[in-house]
């Protein structure tokens, strides 16, 4: 006999339910039986072009200043695909997916109709984001181990920060997509998205780009996802790490609440 889901007390009464549970394990079942495809052939995406940049473009440019060191063009775009896979995974968990969930499976107005409250399903479908991350990041880590391009034992490290940038983006994606009303609205999603991936030192340092540039691409989430996988594979750790710790922590806690209370205001109303 299953035990009853725990009485949540305080300010979480009426939101959280305590069954997170319940809305993952029915995900994954989706996942096994109908979308499995999918995910997988999300993750090859920045393995190709590890493949073109990194080792046939990575011949001819060498090796590429990072925090003093030189670091193979190779081990140095790495990093960078695996913190967008992470970031790809996440976003297309948290806004296609929850948006057709959302708009015509009605599938969160069923699952607020019994006991789950909006907090059980915003974490529910950020840990499913998660989860696809998690799956993208190792199968990363795997491909670039074999090439050779982790170049220290800190480089484990950064499979953890992987899921710290895919929980942020998982959060903050669902939060933007309980504002869409059609599927064109997704179009400004993928709009933000390249430039991010192109601009965040993913293929070129930083320092290429004016100080005014810099500073723009200092403040996208993206960026501190780079530099932080970056220094962990590199093993060229700098104190800045805890600042991009603390932003990705920053976007965690504000879109699981904007979530949180957009689909309450949504649905429970």
């Amino acid at each position: 006999m299953q035990a009853p889901a725990p009485t949540i007390r305080g300010p979480l009464r009426g939101l959280y339910a305590g069954n997170t549970r319940s809305v993952v394990a029915r995900g994954l079942q989706v996942i096994a039986k109908n979308n499995w495809l999918i995910v997988v052939t999300g993750f090859f995406e920045p393995v190709f072009y590890l493949l073109s940049m990194g080792l046939g473009l990575g011949a001819l440019i060498g090796s590429v200043s990072f925090y003093g060191a030189d670091v193979p063009y190779a081990a140095y775009i790495a990093p960078a695909l695996m913190a967008v896979s992470a970031m790809n995974g996440a976003v297309y968990d948290s806004t296609m997916n929850v948006f057709f969930k959302m708009n015509f499976a009605k599938l969160y107005q069923q699952m607020l109709s019994t006991s789950l409250g909006p907090l059980d399903v915003a974490l529910g479908e950020i840990l499913l984001a998660l989860f696809r991350g998690l799956l993208y990041a190792t199968g990363f880590m795997v491909v670039t181990t074999l090439l050779g391009l982790n170049l220290s034992w800190t480089a484990i490290l950064a499979i953890p920060a992987a899921l710290v940038i895919a929980f942020a983006f998982a959060s903050f994606g669902m939060a933007i997509t309980s504002y869409m009303k059609t599927f064109q609205h997704l179009d400004y999603v993928y709009f933000v998205l390249m430039p991010m991936f192109l601009l965040s030192a993913t293929f070129f340092p930083i320092e290429v780009y004016p100080q005014g540039v810099q500073w723009i691409i200092q403040a996208m989430p993206l960026w501190h996802g780079v530099d932080m996988v970056r220094q962990l594979t590199t093993g060229l750790i700098q104190p800045s790490i805890g600042i991009h710790l603390l932003y990705f922590a920053v976007m965690i806690v504000a879109g699981l609440w904007f979530t949180t209370l957009r689909l309450r205001a949504l649905f429970l109303r």
